[in-house]
Order: C-alpha cells, then sequence, then structure tokens
C-alpha cells in the first residue's frame, strides 16, 4: 500500500472536535451533482456532509456541492476556483473517474485539479472518489490513483468495493443503479458509506491521538498540516494546473454576427450563460491568446438539427475543425469541450470560428468559453 499523509485529514478532525467552522465540498460529474437521487439529500454527498455534522456535533459546517454533470477534469482545472475553491473548503471530494477518459491526457489535466486543490489557500484535506460503470466495471482510476499515490492522497473505489460486490451477486445491478451508471438512493447510500467508513477509522485515530495528547498544544497539528502544502514536483507535464476558463466576463474577442448572451448567469450549474451566440452562416468571432494549450467549450444539443461551426486556428485552413452543435446522446445538451492544441509553443494564438451554412430554423450555435492553459 502506498504511503498516504493524512495530516490535513486529520487537522480537520481536529478542529472540528474543537469546535470550528469548516466547509465540506465536492467537485465532479453527474454522480457528485446527485443524478438519480430522487432528492439531492439522498445523493452520496449530501450523506457525506450530514455526518460530518453528527459525528463533530460541536462545529459548524458548510457545504458546496461542486458537481456538473457531463464534465471532465479538463473543464473542472478550469472551474475549480468558481466552483469550489472560492467558498475555501476543508474537506473535499473529487470524482471524473467516469468521466475523464483512461488515457494520459485526462490523467495530466486530473493531476491540475488536484494541484490545484493542495495549493489552495485554505490547504483542503482531498479524497480520491473512484465511481465506476456498473454495467462494464470501467473506470479511470488506474490513472487518477496513480496521481493519488504520488501526492499521498487517500482514495475509494467503488470498483473495488460495491461493485465487487455486486459482481459476487450480493446484489442485482438494478438495485443500484437504473442506466447501469448514475446511483439510485440505494447505490449512492452505499457510495457514501464507503467514504464513511475510511473517515471513521480516520476519526478514530484522531480521538486516540487527542486523548494522548490531552492538554498539549493542538495547534503542532495545524503546522504539520501546512508542511504538507509543499508539494512534489508534478508526474506528468502538468500543463493544466493553471488552466482558465475565458467568457464573456473576461475576453473581449472580435465579434462579427456572434453576439454575447446577455442573460444573467444563475449558480454553477446555468452553463449556457456567459457566453457567445451564432444565429446565421457566416457568423464569425475571433479570439487572440497566449496558451500552449487551448480547448473551446460549446453546446451540443438534442433540439437537433443544430448549426455547426468551423474553427480555424492560427490562420491554418486546410486543417480546420468542425464544430457541431448536434448531441448524439439523449440526455439533454451538454457542455462539450473540444480540445484544440496540446503542448504546443506558448505564443499569441488566433483562433477563428464562423457558423457554416445549415437549415432555416436550426438551433442557434452556443459558444460557451476558450480553456486555455
Amino acid at each position: 500500500m502506498y504511503s498516504t499523509n493524512l495530516a490535513r485529514l486529520k487537522n480537520c478532525m481536529r478542529r472540528a472536535a474543537r469546535g470550528e467552522e469548516l466547509t465540506i465540498g465536492f467537485l465532479g460529474g453527474s454522480i457528485t451533482q446527485g443524478s438519480l437521487a430522487s432528492e439531492h439529500t439522498k445523493t452520496y454527498a449530501y450523506r457525506v456532509y450530514t455526518w460530518w455534522k453528527q459525528a463533530f456535533p460541536l462545529a459548524t459546517f458548510y457545504y458546496v456541492n461542486g458537481g456538473i454533470g457531463g464534465t471532465t477534469s479538463h473543464y473542472g482545472a478550469a472551474r475549480a476556483e468558481s466552483d469550489l475553491l472560492m467558498y475555501q473548503p476543508d474537506f473535499v471530494v473529487v470524482d471524473f473517474s467516469v468521466n475523464d477518459e483512461a488515457d494520459t491526457f485526462f490523467q495530466e489535466t486530473y493531476e491540475g485539479v488536484i494541484r490545484k486543490l493542495l495549493a489552495w489557500d485554505s490547504m483542503p484535506a482531498v479524497l480520491l472518489l473512484n465511481n465506476v460503470f456498473y454495467d462494464t466495471g470501467e473506470n479511470a482510476q488506474a490513472f487518477h490513483n496513480a496521481i493519488g499515490e504520488w501526492y499521498g492522497i487517500p482514495y475509494v473505489s467503488v470498483r473495488d468495493t460495491i461493485y465487487r460486490r455486486m459482481k459476487a451477486g450480493e446484489y442485482a445491478r438494478t438495485e443500484l443503479t437504473a442506466d447501469g451508471l448514475h446511483p439510485n438512493d440505494k447505490g449512492h447510500e452505499l457510495v457514501a458509506g464507503e467514504i464513511i467508513c475510511f473517515l471513521e477509522k480516520i476519526k478514530e485515530e484522531v480521538g486516540k491521538g487527542v486523548e494522548k495528547a490531552k492538554g498539549a498544544d493542538l495547534d503542532a497539528a495545524r503546522k504539520e498540516g501546512e508542511q504538507s502544502k509543499r508539494l512534489p514536483l508534478p508526474m506528468t507535464d502538468n500543463a493544466y494546473e493553471h488552466a482558465r476558463r475565458l467568457t464573456i466576463r473576461e475576453i473581449s474577442p472580435e465579434l462579427s454576427g456572434f453576439r454575447a448572451d446577455t442573460e444573467e448567469k444563475m449558480g454553477h450549474l446555468d452553463g449556457f450563460k456567459n457566453g457567445w451566440i451564432g444565429k446565421k452562416a457566416g457568423d464569425r468571432i475571433v479570439f487572440e491568446v497566449e496558451a500552449s494549450c487551448i480547448a473551446v467549450q460549446y453546446r451540443k444539443t438534442v433540439q437537433k438539427p443544430a448549426l455547426k461551426a468551423k474553427l480555424i486556428l492560427d490562420e491554418d485552413r486546410e486543417h480546420g475543425l468542425i464544430l457541431d452543435g448536434n448531441f448524439e446522446q439523449d440526455w439533454g445538451d451538454c457542455q462539450y469541450l473540444q480540445p484544440i492544441l496540446h503542448h504546443g509553443e506558448k505564443k499569441k494564438r488566433k483562433v477563428e470560428i464562423e457558423i457554416l451554412p445549415g437549415e432555416e430554423g436550426n438551433t442557434w450555435f452556443y459558444l460557451m468559453a476558450l480553456i486555455i492553459a
């Protein structure tokens, strides 16, 4: 077993035992958001938050859920500040294991998320969660947990626990999930149970330590936690630790037909706001940014047919990329993120997007953001 650094987590529990205020946060995709739970109080995230309140009744706790359905750690690295870290969390559960592909690209974006969390001023204790496709057993945990091991971060694997018990016949798949991926209320309860089981063990260790240290200066634990902020060198090339998401709030591109969306964004789940709208063929938008990695984020919609656009990077028209606003799945509109440059030379770049000819009455093309690093 790899060596975990539990200093931050134990410090959270010591502070909670003393009656301090702590913020419990979550960052991930649709399972973290709470998809297929009958109500938000029955999600794994809220159940874990509830455990903290019950386990440490003297403390005051706040809950922040930064889950957004259909999103990867690539997006997570760019939105971590606005959707979670700005609230100064003390404990964070991270899960992108069923949205990230099991490859080195997403291992690098995942490391970007983890380094961003660990380096934040509130020094949150981080726990990795590996959800799973219950019909196939697939997830990205091998790539994600390698990052966890590099930084000494503990993880809880649904594939190694609940999924194995299901395969052994303890549960039927339909008892846990209706679609083979998103847990129902019972599935969420079991996921929360695995996290809580881990937390209970650490709480027991802390309790024994507090007894032995009665009368001692427990702020020494805070100093131990501060030392854990010193991060090792990255495991990957780590281009995404400082990823930025550029919307109408951060950048003013050249508009020719496209217009800025004037509707107010209402919370982090109100995704299709703060972007730009293209309504007809020939509408064009041009960005100039300095970056070595660029991705474009746009809406793929189930309201077909949708407009398509062509993206040209650095005036290389021979290798233009088609951005298709039509979503091939049926669960709802997708906040699609398309990488267009990965580990290029860091220099000034020009990104041009132009609406292609389409049918009358098509759904408008919605450009959400550029993500650069």
